[in-house]
């Protein structure tokens, strides 16, 4: 499982960029540079990621140099999560938008409008895919697009949307997204695309049909149904006998605190009517199956009951079937705890390239970079017992036991990965108590911050004391 992930910051930097071209030597070798300056201090922005003002000035052309695109600083990363794509007979590949907002960099170039009209912000809009294993492992950011949005293009009305032709939609996102995630997996590997409820597009379902792929998304339509019966989507499916039970944790979220919830499961056959577009184009009429996950009878103080109603090709025979949508479903979480480390742990937003061809670059490394952080964070709630060397080099995991012990003295045997990451979440400010569960990403990040200082000391140590 651990053997395309390389430990050490140098080594798994120079193994995951190991083939990329940028028709120059010294710019490969620049950019595996830059990716163990920034990943070693993945929250500083470039000047005080590198060491001397040589380094920083390096780095600079390097972005500014138009051989340097988005496409080619991400595409070694792609190639090596297909080939960790390729060792499962299941990938989940989860599809979700970000907003960088840099309307605290007035002078950027390229920036666009996000947000509403009101809030007058300034930035770009970043559609990720990223690969997990069935079980929520990421394994790498499989397609990322990024644009700008017209500044000053008046807003559309409900009825001009409608005539609008899906391709020149800013939704249509979800279908190339969908696209380059069927021409990107491996031959002898199962793929399932998930996504949220923006990519409820009828469109969606029948490339997966066209196709012969999976998908799986959540309703945010009552769409029309061919059924004589019952002829809209959400009345059917609240038909359906409740097949069971399923108890789910509900994270945190800045509006309530986690929780466990206990979830009715409903499933059914639905066969759904094609919907009128403006190009005449016909649409086929598509059989799926609905699960429904229904909170009935939520606690006291919870505003919104949970309710997913989710549409998938996939085979849905049994109650079993149906938790298993469920649990798929919520792997879906793992690409915003992927976008928060993007932009918090690795800090995003704050880079001052000043403008959108520096930037793309910039975000492409940094992606690379923020799914590591986010790779260790599943492996010590995964794989908390396997030796910590799986994720630390020895000099990083020494310089770590010395930090936190106050000793000189190292074990003979390294500490296991939860023992290891809980260390550096204590040096990001995870205090550890009773009920505080694992570290999360904010305190892995901040502490890793920490570690690479005392790592390189003990390195240079090392170094000098022994050769």
């Amino acid at each position: 499982m651990y053997s395309d992930h390389l430990t050490s910051a140098p080594n798994w930097c120079h193994h995951e960029f190991a083939n990329v071209e940028l028709k120059d030597a010294r710019l490969e070798n620049r950019c595996k540079a830059l990716a163990v300056a920034l990943s070693t201090q993945p929250s500083l922005p470039i000047n005080q990621a590198c060491e001397d003002w040589t380094d920083t000035k390096a780095a600079y052309r390097f972005f500014a140099n138009e051989k340097i695109t988005h496409e080619r600083i991400l595409q070694p990363h792609q190639q090596r999560t297909i080939k960790r794509m390729s060792l499962h007979s299941l990938v989940l590949a989860v599809q979700d938008t970000s907003f960088l907002n840099y309307t605290h960099h007035p002078r950027k170039q390229g920036m666009g409008e996000i947000g509403n009209k009101q809030q007058n912000q300034q930035g770009i809009v970043m559609h990720s895919t990223l690969a997990l294993t069935s079980e929520g492992m990421p394994l790498g950011v499989l397609d990322q697009q990024i644009w700008a949005r017209p500044v000053g293009e008046p807003g559309k009305t409900p009825a001009q949307c409608r005539q609008q032709p899906i391709e020149e939609k800013e939704s249509y996102k979800w279908l190339q997204a969908f696209q380059k995630t069927i021409n990107l997996s491996p031959d002898n590997t199962k793929v399932l695309t998930i996504c949220d409820r923006e990519a409820d597009i009828y469109e969606m379902f029948a490339l997966a049909e066209e196709e012969n792929v999976h998908l799986l998304v959540r309703a945010n339509f009552d769409r029309v149904l061919m059924d004589e019966s019952e002829h809209k989507l959400w009345a059917k499916v609240k038909k359906a006998p409740v097949a069971g039970s399923v108890l789910v944790h509900i994270p945190k979220s800045d509006t309530q605190p986690k929780r466990d919830a206990i979830l009715s499961v409903r499933y059914t056959s639905v066969t759904l009517k094609p919907p009128w577009r403006p190009n005449k184009k016909k649409l086929p009429v598509i059989t799926l199956q609905a699960v429904l996950a229904q909170e009935e009878n939520p606690p006291d103080g919870v505003e919104k009951p949970i309710e997913w109603l989710l549409l998938t090709n996939c085979l849905v025979g049994s109650f079993e079937d149906a938790v298993q949508i469920i649990k798929w479903y919520r792997c879906r979480w793992q690409i915003e705890v992927f976008h928060k480390v993007l932009k918090s742990g690795c800090a995003i937003e704050q880079c001052r390239l000043e403008t959108a061809e520096r930037l793309l670059p910039f975000i492409a490394l940094k992606s690379v970079i923020a799914w590591r952080l986010h790779w260790i964070t599943y492996i010590n709630r995964h794989e908390p017992n396997k030796p910590c060397t799986i994720i630390l080099a020895t000099h990083e995991w020494e310089a770590l036991y010395m930090r936190i012990h106050r000793t000189s003295t190292l074990p003979a045997e390294p500490p296991t990965v939860r023992e290891a990451v809980r260390w550096i979440g204590q040096l990001g400010g995870f205090l550890g108590r009773k009920g505080d569960g694992e570290p999360g990403v904010t305190a892995i990040w901040r502490g890793w911050h920490r570690l690479q200082d005392f790592a390189t000391t003990w390195y240079l140590v090392k170094e000098q004391t022994y050769g």
